[in-house]
């Protein structure tokens, strides 16, 4: 371990579960890098995602936003693909957009696509859903509110999945935002996952909670603190 990672770890107790805020405030705090270090949030879930019915997935829009700049790609046509545009959408296309995903020119970070166009982007599927862009209905990210869909994508909205050993985490904000904003965000993010408890899990649901800074360490966190 570096001196400034030794230096960051005395700032937290060992085998201490702080408050949620607490824990945002050290996370914060510890974040002293040259640049804006993303507060990030991990969440160990009680779940198998290899089995259909408990696995955690969603979308949800954090108050504050994220800090970060989303670069968004839609794959439209017409009327649709103006109206993407006048969103605020970076990338807008369809067999010229699809042409560049195959040979691997992406610029942008979420997808957004009109039902009418799924037939062009499944065949996009192995190069899309390895980085997880390929467009879903259930993350509203296959939809003919493009307008809605960019401007959510735009505002601060956070996609979540579970990983192999039911692992969820995400940025929630950068280390420049105040404490409240952080907390706030925080809140929305934990509620969205506990509304997307699948009917699979069983036992304890939440097991463990932590944050950190890019650069920082992980500061675990008072499961029962989530919802106060």
């Amino acid at each position: 371990m570096s001196k400034r990672m030794k230096a960051l770890a005395a700032t937290v107790t060992p085998n201490k579960a702080y408050p949620l805020n607490e824990a945002i405030a050290l996370a914060k705090a510890n974040a002293k890098a040259k640049f804006d270090e993303t507060i990030e949030i991990s969440m160990n879930l009680g779940i198998d995602p290899r089995h259909a019915d408990q696995m955690v997935r969603g979308v949800v829009g954090l108050p504050n936003g994220t800090g970060k700049t989303v670069r968004v790609g839609v794959f439209a046509r017409g009327p649709k693909a103006e109206e993407a545009k006048a969103a605020g959408a970076d990338v807008v296309g369809a067999d010229d957009l699809a042409a560049l995903v195959q040979e691997g020119k992406i610029d942008f970070d979420r997808c957004i696509a009109t039902p009418d166009m799924m037939a062009l982007v499944g065949r996009l599927g192995k190069v899309l859903g390895p980085r997880g862009l390929m467009p879903n209905p259930k993350l509203g990210t296959v939809t003919m509110d493009v307008k809605g869909a960019v401007t959510a994508a735009k505002a601060g909205q956070v996609e979540f999945r579970a990983e192999k050993a039911g692992i969820i985490h995400a940025g929630i904000g950068k280390a420049s935002f105040g404490e409240e904003a952080l907390l706030a965000n925080a809140r929305a993010f934990v509620d969205a996952i506990q509304k997307s408890r699948p009917t699979g899990a069983k036992g304890t649901f939440v097991k463990k909670v932590a944050v950190s800074s890019t650069m920082g360490v992980g500061v675990s966190v008072d499961v029962t603190s989530l919802n106060g």
